[in-house]
């Protein structure tokens, strides 16, 4: 099965004039090793897009192949220690949310999804072992295709953290009110604005001005 046959019914037909782009995309992946798993690569959209209230984007997936799943910023369940990133959005949730107690049980960011949130990076795969190995390493640009994938979901009118550069580069497009921008949570840059940023009642204040039940943000 191709990666664009991978994806839901709904998906397809949004990304139907994509698929040249997404079959080269998965021509240059052959024999190489990458995170996440082929199969997951569209992970983040498997959920029916009418569902999306929050959509997450990062910048690429992490490099340790123990951690990679597919969702910006999630690990598989009962993997420890947490990479850097996520311990960084977990001390943010425990200020930001006023839970001085907070300790996550793992990092499998599920209850997120489940409440529709979508874990998007902007760069879907990268080189095992090496952050944005795809662009700086062997020039995969998955731009074009998250381009897409964020104009079809702003058709829901959800709301966008973009943490990170990569993720910025999408506010040309998103609406003021219809997003947040921040710095990313990794160690590298977490301490020039990530802290303090308190993204998580800011985004359940947006949903509650919309009528929505706030997101649930412990993991």
């Amino acid at each position: 099965m191709t990666l664009f046959d991978q994806l839901t019914a709904e998906w397809r037909d949004a990304l139907a004039d994509l698929r040249d782009v997404i079959d080269g995309i998965e021509r240059e992946l052959v024999g190489v090793t990458i995170n996440p798993k082929r199969d997951v690569i569209f992970r983040a959209l498997e959920r029916p897009i009418s569902s999306t209230r929050i959509v997450v984007i990062g910048q690429d997936p992490y490099p340790n192949p123990e951690y990679a799943t597919g969702w910006a910023f999630s690990i598989p369940k009962g993997i420890r220690p947490l990479p850097g990133s996520l311990r960084n959005i977990a001390r943010e949730i425990s200020t930001d949310l006023d839970l001085p107690n907070y300790h996550p049980i793992d990092g499998d960011l599920t209850p997120w999804v489940e409440q529709g949130v979508v874990l998007l990076n902007r760069h879907l795969t990268t080189v095992t072992g090496k952050s944005l190995g795809h662009r700086n390493v062997v020039n995969i640009d998955w731009t074009p295709i998250t381009d897409r994938i964020v104009h079809r979901l702003l058709q829901e009118s959800p709301l966008f953290i973009l943490w990170g550069q990569s993720a910025q580069q999408l506010s040309a497009v998103i609406p003021q009110k219809n997003r947040i921008e921040g710095v990313h949570p990794s160690p590298l840059s977490a301490h020039r604005g990530f802290f303090g940023s308190r993204p998580f009642s800011q985004a359940n204040l947006w949903l509650r001005e919309r009528g929505y039940e706030p997101i649930d943000w412990l993991f």
